[in-house]
């Protein structure tokens, strides 16, 4: 199963790399790079957020191990899509960051996504585990105020054809739904 995890986890770089070798990111190929990005990041995260509905709901107990996989993968498409933002789009030009994430509610709302899941990337180690014992768990729910602010990003980001974004709502809202309600034994 771990095999697997990191295959569907790699699938978006790999997918990426080919487009990238091949050329074809078309006209604007950084903004093509960081859409991509961006995308692979909203899309674990989700898929994050599915292994305990899927666990609780479906019986899939295999897939619990596999959470911190698609979180860590998530954050990592996070940290690409941050960095061909300030490497590609903004020169490394901090003080236009700075500008941007105050003037720029999309982008300040990116920007917070990306603060709220680096302490989680950051503590999935099994030390990290350890030393923080049951305060582990309240850091970890930042993963939904993190969600939330992406799902954010990608909406105010969009600005003609809404369907995406409000679909990767709709599915996070139904996630969360299923993670809040407990399934009964005929649910099972």
């Amino acid at each position: 199963m771990r095999a697997l995890a990191l295959a569907v986890a790699l699938l978006p770089a790999l997918w990426l790399a080919v487009r990238v070798v091949h050329g074809g990111l078309g006209a604007n190929p950084i903004e093509e790079l960081t859409h991509a990005t961006g995308d692979a990041a909203l899309r674990m995260l989700v898929l994050t957020l599915a292994v305990t509905p899927a666990r609780r709901w479906i019986g899939w107990a295999w897939l619990a191990p596999e959470r911190r996989t698609f979180g860590l993968a998530a954050y990592a498409y996070a940290c690409l899509h941050f960095a061909t933002y300030l490497v590609l789009d903004l020169e490394l030009d901090f003080a236009h960051l700075g500008e941007d994430v105050l003037e720029r509610p999309y982008i300040t709302a990116g920007f917070t996504a990306f603060v709220l899941l680096t302490p989680l990337a950051l503590t999935s180690t099994r030390a990290a585990m350890r030393r923080l014992g049951r305060r582990w768990p309240r850091l970890h729910r930042l993963v939904y105020p993190a969600a939330g602010a992406a799902l954010l990003h990608y909406l105010w980001l969009v600005k003609a054809d809404l369907r995406d974004p409000l679909v990767y709502s709709a599915i996070v809202a139904g996630l969360l739904w299923l993670r809040l309600r407990r399934p009964t034994a005929r649910a099972r």
